[in-house]
């Protein structure tokens, strides 16, 4: 047990346990991020529990010195509901994939964010199969070769943000594994979110589908391709900070802030409480390397909103119950609605 008036580093957070992860994975990042925003939040390693399905995102509850559960392929979002149901004091994380998450988990996925326990689930997308050696996945690009798409993608790829919002998400953000100081503000605002809160993760994966995300991490293109939005600023992006997005009625487009026509005073300002704006922006979902006229890239908190959590109804509900005092099993198993033939 940890002593509470002591204040935990991340090396607290450290287990025994060498990572097993490919030299140059982005996994490595995220657990470094994630062990130093639990330090920050002042948790204690008894209050938190990191739960999983399968995957190589899937083997970080063995990294770090809290509780954790390894359990079954896209089954982590059930368990980690029910955990937080059943305790709801504790810090629940969830560890997950594109794969694990949104393929064979998508049922899940989909029903665990309209619920809106209180969850962090970082999602680490990597557009591909890692683990069972780069089989395509619910993320990767149309056209990619892999060795279950030998001749090219055809499926069309799950746009996560936009997927999460549909789904009714609460708090919805997107970082990289290459901006570790971002990433790390971005897990502990959505720790304090009352309720699930998503952070996708564009995490490369070397061995497979290395340099998957290179238009929005390279250092000479990055600031062209990628938007980070905050609240209450404007859309800018580029270099010099000398672009920026508009709307035009529903629809967003680009503008050069050099241009004497044009100031920041007309560039859509974000807005984490706009559903619709967040719609909106979570569609900025072009590839840069396939087309000229692409949107950037946005990173940062799409949305959120306060809304009950899925434990704090039940906790009401059961309560609500007791309030009859006890009652007996055959009257439970009876029910209201039964008749007695004659």
């Amino acid at each position: 047990m940890t002593d509470t008036l002591t204040t935990l580093t991340a090396k607290d957070f450290t287990s025994n346990q060498e990572p097993k992860w490919c030299a140059g994975c982005g996994d490595h990042a995220v657990l470094q991020q994630l062990k130093s925003a639990m330090a920050d939040l002042g948790l204690k390693t008894e209050e938190v529990v990191v739960v999983s399905g399968i995957g190589c995102s899937s083997r970080l509850p063995y990294y770090v010195a809290t509780y954790g559960v390894h359990g079954i392929h896209g089954r982590a979002l059930p368990v980690a509901s029910g955990l937080k149901a059943a305790r709801p004091e504790l810090n629940v994380w969830v560890a997950t994939g594109d794969g694990d998450a949104l393929s064979i988990g998508g049922n899940h996925y989909i029903h665990t964010i309209r619920r809106n326990p209180d969850l962090n689930v970082i999602l680490l997308n990597n557009e591909i199969y890692g683990l069972t050696k780069g089989q395509y996945s619910p993320t990767s690009k149309i056209g990619q070769r892999t060795v279950t798409s030998p001749n090219g993608l055809i499926d069309h790829p799950i746009n996560t943000i936009a997927l999460t919002l549909g789904a009714g998400g609460t708090f919805v953000a997107r970082v990289t594994d290459r901006d570790g100081k971002f990433m790390r503000e971005i897990f502990k605002r959505g720790a304090e979110h009352r309720g699930t809160s998503l952070i996708e993760i564009y995490q490369n994966c070397p061995i497979f589908n290395d340099n998957a995300f290179s238009a929005f991490t390279d250092r000479e293109r990055k600031a062209d391709t990628t938007l980070y939005v905050e609240h209450g600023q404007p859309l800018v992006f580029g270099k010099e900070s000398d672009k920026g997005i508009r709307l035009d009625g529903f629809k967003p487009v680009k503008v050069d802030l050099n241009d004497s026509s044009v100031s920041k005073n007309d560039l859509w300002i974000h807005d984490e409480g706009d559903f619709n704006k967040a719609n909106i922006l979570s569609r900025f979902f072009d590839d840069p390397n396939a087309s000229e006229d692409f949107l950037p890239r946005p990173f940062g908190i799409f949305y959120v909103e306060d809304r009950f959590t899925y434990e704090d109804a039940l906790t009401a509900q059961v309560e609500k119950a007791q309030e009859n005092g006890e009652g007996t099993l055959e009257a439970l198993l009876a029910g209201n609605s039964t008749w007695t033939i004659k």
